[in-house]
């Protein structure tokens, strides 16, 4: 899995307790922060309003299908992408009957 460097800021209560669990866990604060994110997504991810805001942007072309795939998996990301060519190709024909 490659990697990518983020710079961002945390709260100093926050460091001081990541900085002991490094301790405990014998960890670094870079794996601790990994493991807890990945926790926190996996949780996330379960939750059926999450998975039905994903699906909106995708519906709304913000994000593309390999993230879609990514987050909400192959099966139910493939019945989302036919329904999506469903729905776009109804609004095709809608336009063109309307302009008649």
């Amino acid at each position: 899995m490659s990697t990518k460097k983020v710079n961002f800021r945390l709260p100093e209560e926050l460091i001081t307790h990541a900085d002991v669990a490094s301790e405990v866990t014998h960890k670094n604060r870079t794996e601790l922060l990994i493991e807890a994110l990945r926790e926190y997504i996996a949780d996330i991810e379960s939750d059926e309003d999450f998975r039905e805001s994903v699906v909106e942007l995708y519906l709304t072309d913000e994000i593309d299908f390999e993230t879609l795939e990514l987050i909400i998996g192959r099966q139910d990301a493939k019945a989302v992408q036919s329904s999506k060519r469903l729905l776009d190709r109804s609004d095709e024909l809608a336009d063109t009957l309307g302009e008649q």
